[in-house]
């Protein structure tokens, strides 16, 4: 059997639009490595330009996994996407390759180094579209405030705006007769990791992402959004409830228009980013940050060997 405490694993996390991708490809290049992703949008199919995934072109100069895997009706849980990585982990050890995770989807980051032990996916979903229909009746707060009384634990580590987390652990708590808490346990991480965090300034950082913004929308984002909406995807539906694609779908459906769609990603993308720092904290003595405009590939990867020897 494998010893998983030998595999190697790289990590790049940081937040949308600093550059994680484009580094990650130079990286890999360099140190014989395969991309994995840990964006939980690229795991769809058909959402290419509002996710911004990585061009073909890039993908052809080296592996990349965990892309286009699956529909947007056809949603991952998290125990599927750890038990993928961890397989995908292995494989590319024993083709001494050094696996790159990254992206910045902190759940799934997390997940995979602190070894979350992840309770199955509830087997009730009419349970989950009782409880989803109540939070859309009477006010995500009403559904946090059941989740509070059935599991304190779980309500304190939750943000009470993702409805749809919110669900899942009361979902998860009801069916099961335990806390969802109690049933997410951790172990020491598995691997032996080394965590690169891309940083830039805010405001540089916010300019990426309007410009990011302004060319998803020259590239086509409100057709691929109707384009998905036309094969039956319900607007309800995770992948169609993603950034980018809710404020277009809003706009489809004549709730607002087109330039208060592109300002309402605007404004939704820079919360994100103060989301992703909560996951991702500078301050964090097991994350190496880098500025991405001070940042030198050839010093990079001297001090990923570096950190590989100690």
């Amino acid at each position: 059997m494998t010893n998983l405490q030998s595999l190697k694993l790289l990590v790049i996390v940081g937040p949308t639009a600093v550059g994680k991708s484009a580094i990650a490809v130079e990286l890999a290049e360099r140190l014989a490595g395969e991309i994995i992703s840990a964006d939980s949008r690229y795991l769809y199919r058909g959402l290419d330009i509002g996710t911004a995934k990585p061009s073909l072109a890039d993908r052809a100069r080296v592996p990349h996994h965990l892309i286009d895997v699956t529909d947007p009706d056809k949603p991952w849980a998290l125990s599927e996407y750890r038990q993928a990585v961890d397989e995908l982990i292995a494989a590319i050890n024993a083709r001494n390759h050094w696996p790159l995770l990254v992206g910045g989807t902190g759940q799934y980051v997390r997940a995979v180094l602190e070894g979350w032990t992840i309770p199955p996916r509830a087997a009730d979903p009419a349970l989950r579209d009782e409880l989803l229909a109540f939070a859309e009746r009477e006010g995500s707060e009403a559904l946090f405030r059941r989740l509070a009384e059935a599991d304190p634990a779980a309500a304190q580590v939750i943000d009470r705006r993702n409805v749809r987390r919110v669900a899942r652990a009361l979902e998860v708590t009801l069916a099961t007769g335990q806390p969802f808490s109690a049933q997410r346990q951790k172990t020491p991480p598995p691997y032996r990791s080394i965590i690169i965090g891309l940083t830039l300034a805010r405001p540089i950082l916010y300019a990426r992402i309007d410009a990011r913004i302004e060319a998803m929308m020259v590239k086509g984002l409100v057709a691929e959004t109707q384009a998905l909406a036309d094969k039956g995807y319900a607007w309800s539906l995770p992948a169609m409830s993603a950034l980018g694609y809710k404020q277009i779908g809003m706009c489809l459906r004549g709730e607002c228009d087109l330039a208060e769609a592109t300002r309402l990603i605007k404004h939704e993308t820079r919360r994100f980013v103060r989301q992703q720092a909560n996951w991702f904290r500078l301050n964090d003595p097991q994350i190496h940050w880098y500025d991405v405009e001070q940042l030198e590939i050839d010093k990079l990867i001297e001090d990923i060997y570096r950190l590989e020897s100690q």
